[in-house]
């Protein structure tokens, strides 16, 4: 008799650590958080969860005035606007550091949370200055 196959778990998509610090207006705390836990990212379209590296694949909003973007960011998919594509993913502040690296002259501003409960805005030096990982 086969056993039955076991369901690979799904991937909570939530940081407690990063929901915690946003209540707070700490940016210590979201220092910390960006650092040792994860965040949620809109994605554009499913399939790409683990680890978008192009800016297409994250869902991003164009600034109409300036042209620039906000990158959104998310303590809980739950706080992601419904407006938004329905994709997301989880990452951590590695990744978050190389994807400023990356495209941070394009984007204008960090938002975290927009919708609520806590928001908190950012621009992407101060993100890349908390974070302060070494990159080989």
């Amino acid at each position: 008799m086969a056993k039955p196959k076991k369901k690979k778990p799904q991937p909570e998509f939530r940081s407690d650590v990063l929901a915690d610090a946003l209540e707070k207006q700490d940016m210590a705390a979201v220092a910390f958080a960006l650092r040792n836990d994860r965040m949620v990212v809109p994605l554009m379209k499913p399939g790409q969860r683990d680890k978008p590296t192009d800016a297409g694949e994250v869902w991003t909003f164009r600034q109409p005035e300036t042209g620039k973007l906000a990158l959104l960011l998310f303590s809980d998919a739950k706080n992601k606007p419904e407006t938004l594509p329905p994709f997301v993913g989880l990452q951590d502040g590695l990744w978050l550091h190389t994807f400023l690296r990356t495209h941070g002259e394009s984007i204008e501003t960090v938002f975290f949370d927009i919708a609520g409960p806590h928001p908190l805005q950012a621009a992407p030096d101060e993100i890349m200055k908390v974070l302060d990982l070494e990159i080989e």
